[in-house]
């Protein structure tokens, strides 16, 4: 998702919202994370207790419904499915895969100007992101 919100990220700001990213992931990670896979033109904060995504309605999805999802995957397409084949990548991912928690759902939110919640998606597994275009037709 960080990668499609990169790559179309003018199109996102040019409805006069701005992209903010928050994962449940620390400082040092995401500084890490930035040199690994950046950069990007958006800020990224991490949210490492979770006290936005839980305040927000984020769940953890259950680790056995998660790796049930991760093993279909795998099956149909291997460890490239979910792991980068740079080096450098993949060692971080593997890392989170160790050290964050990986099962806690994202989403997308629109905030007004004054900063109520005009939209928003919560992810109910890690393929169901909104689509940039799903996003865009709601900034419109």
């Amino acid at each position: 998702m960080l990668t499609q919100l990169r790559v179309r990220y003018h199109e996102l700001t040019a409805t006069s919202y701005q992209v903010l990213i928050v994962t449940p992931s620390n400082r040092s990670f995401l500084e890490q994370f930035d040199a690994t896979f950046g950069p990007y033109p958006f800020p990224i904060y991490g949210d490492p207790e979770r006290t936005l995504y839980r305040k927000m309605g984020h769940e953890t999805m259950a680790k056995s419904k998660l790796l049930l999802e991760a093993g279909k995957a795998l099956l149909k397409g291997g460890s490239k499915t979910f792991l980068p084949s740079d080096e450098n990548q993949k060692v971080l991912v593997k890392t989170a895969l160790k050290t964050h928690d990986i099962y806690i759902q994202g989403g997308s939110w629109l905030f007004n100007e004054q900063g109520k919640v005009v939209w928003n998606h919560i992810d109910t597994a890690p393929e169901d992101h909104a689509t940039i275009d799903q996003i865009l037709l709601q900034m419109n």
